[in-house]
């Protein structure tokens, strides 16, 4: 479906009915779309949840307006609660992949009544160092002249050879072909706005704000991804009560490369929530 969000065409696939039932909120990284969660759909329908993929600011069917303001994670935020407020869902979980983490992560901090549970697959804080972040920004903003100069065919070219995508090589021809087809229909006017608006040089660190997660948080990463398998380890120990799970032979693309996998731990997570706030209900009547 296609929701007017404060004056931008939003492309929101929905499976189930979140204002009846519990739902999750599921947020692609850059250059992908709702359709990256097909697979995992009926996966969340079957764990009992409705689900609500959204195409970001800049991706899929979504809008690509001109203002640069539009594509900041405030504004960002400030879009999903009013996706949500739409669809009738008031406190879903929330997933999040790559940049969609970063983004679900910023949601569970500004508006915590809104979230649940946290998923963060594969999910950078952002950058700590000042002087790092700005040289990240520039280079962002670099990249983003070259995808708007050379055009998509020649970002999904680059994209696909980055060593952080190198494990998505074993995948089934069939699958990258799909992949490549998703990234081809992507705008480069808008991926090169959301890089410059979301891109990890764009926003404030936020490991110092983890203490005040509100929310049961699940961090999950592949075995290969060396350097996010270190986040998400040190998120975890930043979170009280929060999980990690390291997924064996995946790389960045957990939910792509290793789907069964990545199923059953956020299945085995809402499990031990439920446990966890059956036993709290219990204690309370003592």
């Amino acid at each position: 479906m296609i929701l007017n969000v404060r004056d931008v065409p939003y492309h929101v696939a929905v499976d189930g009915d979140p204002a009846r039932e519990a739902a999750m909120v599921l947020l692609h990284g850059f250059s992908g779309s709702s359709q990256d969660w097909v697979p995992l759909t009926p996966r969340l329908r079957d764990a009992g949840r409705s689900v609500i993929a959204v195409d970001l600011m800049g991706h899929g069917k979504t809008g690509a307006p001109a203002d640069p303001l539009r594509y900041t994670m405030a504004e960002t935020v400030r879009d999903l609660d009013t996706i949500l407020s739409d669809l009738g869902s008031e406190r879903p979980d929330w997933l999040g992949y790559s940049m969609g983490g970063r983004v679900a992560l910023h949601m569970a901090l500004s508006h915590p009544e809104r979230v649940r549970s946290l998923v963060l697959e594969s999910t950078s804080l952002g950058i700590e160092d000042v002087h790092a972040r700005a040289r990240r920004r520039d280079a962002d903003d670099a990249f983003a002249d070259r995808i708007e100069e050379r055009g998509i065919e020649w970002f999904v070219e680059y994209w696909s050879t980055l060593p952080l995508f190198e494990t998505q090589g074993e995948l089934p021809p069939a699958t990258l072909a799909a992949l490549r087809s998703r990234r081809m229909e992507c705008l480069p006017a808008g991926l090169a706005r959301s890089l410059r608006g979301m891109g990890q040089g764009a926003h404030d660190y936020l490991g110092s704000r983890l203490g005040s997660l509100r929310c049961d948080v699940l961090l999950i990463a592949g075995e290969l991804d060396l350097k996010y398998v270190d986040m998400a380890r040190r998120t975890a120990e930043a979170v009280p009560g929060s999980a990690c799970m390291i997924v064996p032979g995946a790389g960045h693309t957990v939910h792509l490369e290793a789907l069964e996998a990545f199923a059953d731990a956020i299945a085995a997570h809402w499990i031990t929530i439920s446990e966890q706030n059956a036993e709290a209900s219990s204690r309370s009547y003592e």
